[in-house]
């Protein structure tokens, strides 16, 4: 590997978090660690409850079952190269490493986004439309939207490693990062990225305004149905859950607007790392209890499932 203005880069140096103590570091790779099991134990479970259960096989917890198949895998391409530079200090990367994390983490951040948005439908649907709703969300149809998703994601995934493959790396080889993402890459090429950034920038920015716009318009509409509902035990009800669920959407469109606005660039180290842990650890960490752990359909299958699990084990 060689660093000078003459020599090509074969591997990057990921500089998140290299301003903490060896303490405070074990501590932080700990407390991430512990989320990073739970989110991968909480998600398999509910992807293991919907495959098994038929009280579960329905439009929602369809789609909920393929956020808890993208939350292992999204949070899994930058968690554990991060646990690794905490626990050892190893912060090396090569280019095809680094590359191939930047494209997963762009493909399946559009993806979440995406099917964010075909939830949200799916909840306006049962909510403001009940009686159409085994006719308008058939099987089928859900197949089709979450094959649409994944089909736009592995599209994004490929066009993402074509453009940086046309990247050349000639000076510094440390990202300003924990993870390979796209601005600290940029700044180290020693291309004319200017055209490429600009384009880059705008379709990140389209994914989730989109996305966003889409989403808060379901919820609007959802708010107002609410509103109309007689029992006041119902609204109740149905005002916690979006609430949550709103709760979760304001950290992971927050995180991604701070993180990939025009006026992001300016931010520093430190401050870019800890939002991006919002998105990349806090969000797929809260999504299994949010979505799934606090309904009482999920709870009765986990129990149940736990319930036969012990049996078996000590009959």
């Amino acid at each position: 590997m060689g660093t000078g203005n003459g020599t090509v880069i074969s591997e990057f140096i990921l500089m998140g978090f290299s301003g903490l103590d060896q303490r405070l570091r074990l501590f932080l790779c700990l407390v991430l660690l512990l989320m990073y099991l739970t989110t991968v134990v909480g998600n398999a479970a509910i992807i293991f409850l919907v495959c098994v259960d038929n009280r579960l096989q329905t439009p929602m917890y369809f789609f909920i079952g393929n956020l808890a198949f993208l939350e292992i895998w999204f949070t899994s391409s930058t968690s554990t190269k991060l646990l690794v530079i905490l626990s050892s200090g190893r912060r090396t990367i090569s280019v095809g490493r680094c590359f191939a994390q930047s494209s997963f983490y762009f493909a399946l951040g559009a993806v979440e986004f995406s099917l964010l948005v075909v939830m949200s439908f799916d909840r306006y649907v049962a909510i403001c439309q009940p009686l159409r709703y085994a006719a308008i969300m058939k099987h089928r149809l859900c197949i089709q939207l979450v094959a649409a998703v994944w089909v736009m994601g592995f599209t994004f995934l490929s066009y993402h490693l074509a453009l940086l493959s046309k990247l050349t790396f000639c000076g510094s080889n440390k990202i300003q990062h924990f993870f390979c993402d796209n601005t600290p890459l940029f700044q180290l090429s020693c291309s004319d990225v200017t055209l490429l950034w600009k384009t880059e920038s705008v379709f990140i920015l389209f994914i989730v305004l989109s996305s966003l716009c889409l989403t808060v318009a379901s919820y609007t509409c959802i708010f107002f149905c609410i509103l109309q509902m007689p029992a006041a035990s119902a609204r109740r009800k149905a005002f916690a859950t979006c609430s949550s669920h709103l709760t979760t959407l304001a950290i992971v469109y927050g995180s991604c607007i701070a993180l990939y606005a025009p006026s992001s660039g300016h931010v520093s180290l430190e401050t870019n790392s800890i939002v991006a842990l919002l998105n990349t650890v806090l969000y797929p960490f809260l999504n299994p209890f949010i979505y799934s752990l606090r309904n009482k359909a999920v709870m009765l299958t986990l129990k149940e499932a736990m319930a036969h699990a012990t049996a078996q084990l000590f009959p």
